[in-house]
């Protein structure tokens, strides 16, 4: 006798996007904030130079950061992959120029706006370097899906998102931090906030590498059912009665 679990893991497989988007939290909050009280709204978060002079990227920057965030949450769902005109077909065709915004805006402002407290050379680099290859991602998920090289697409993807995605876990990693050495810390902030974005990667090359696994049992299982199969078929032509 066999239980269908089917239902169970599809219903397990929305855990995902909550998951993710729970851990884009925090910056979906401060963002928000940030973008409205820059907009004319209340002074809620800390007045900042950086953000005041050039207030078109700052806002840029995080809106393409909620979107690609939250809507990229979703595109880890198989259930909305099926069909032509699919939630991820259409999805992908916002989330992939957000995710060009986001990571160019977030260059421009590490490059051009004035450091704050705590933001040293250090980390003016990896911001950069994290940035390049998060568009490198992209240009790369671009070109596997129009070569529809679909499994190759999704691997970039994945990595574009981790990416993309780091302030949330920068988060964890920078207020536990800021209790014991101080938020302006040129060093903690630069290891901790590079540490995030190399955590997140390392997370999407072991989704990338489980994807390979399950691909290659279900092409494992595929010839196998196909042997059974093949063999049924020259048995019963085996004890077939012969017609003479």
């Amino acid at each position: 006798m066999t239980i269908d679990t089917t239902p169970k893991r599809a219903k397990g497989l929305w855990l995902i996007p909550v998951g993710l988007i729970l851990l884009s939290f925090i910056p979906i909050i401060t963002g928000s904030l940030r973008v409205t009280q820059l907009g004319g709204g209340p002074a809620i978060m800390p007045q900042q130079d950086r953000f005041t002079e050039f207030p078109l990227p700052v806002i840029l920057h995080i809106v393409a950061g909620i979107t690609f965030s939250i809507g990229g949450a979703f595109q880890f769902l198989p259930a909305l992959r099926r069909g032509k005109r699919s939630w991820h077909r259409m999805a992908g065709r916002v989330l992939i120029p957000a995710g060009f915004v986001l990571a160019l805006a977030g260059m421009w402002m590490a490059s051009f706006t004035v450091l704050p407290a705590g933001d040293g050379p250090a980390l003016r680099v990896i911001r950069l370097v994290f940035g390049t290859y998060m568009i490198v991602c992209l240009i790369l998920a671009v070109r596997a899906i129009i070569r529809r090289q679909f499994v190759t697409h999704g691997a970039w993807m994945t990595r574009a998102y981790a990416l993309g995605i780091a302030a949330g876990t920068q988060a964890f990693f920078l207020i536990p931090g800021s209790g014991l050495v101080g938020s302006a810390n040129e060093l903690y902030r630069a290891i901790a906030m590079g540490a995030a974005w190399l955590v997140n990667l390392g997370v999407a090359e072991l989704v990338i590498r489980r994807r390979v696994r399950i691909r290659v049992r279900g092409r494992e299982a595929g010839r196998a059912r196909r042997a059974i199969a093949v063999g049924l078929h020259v048995e019963e032509d085996a004890t077939a009665p012969q017609v003479l």
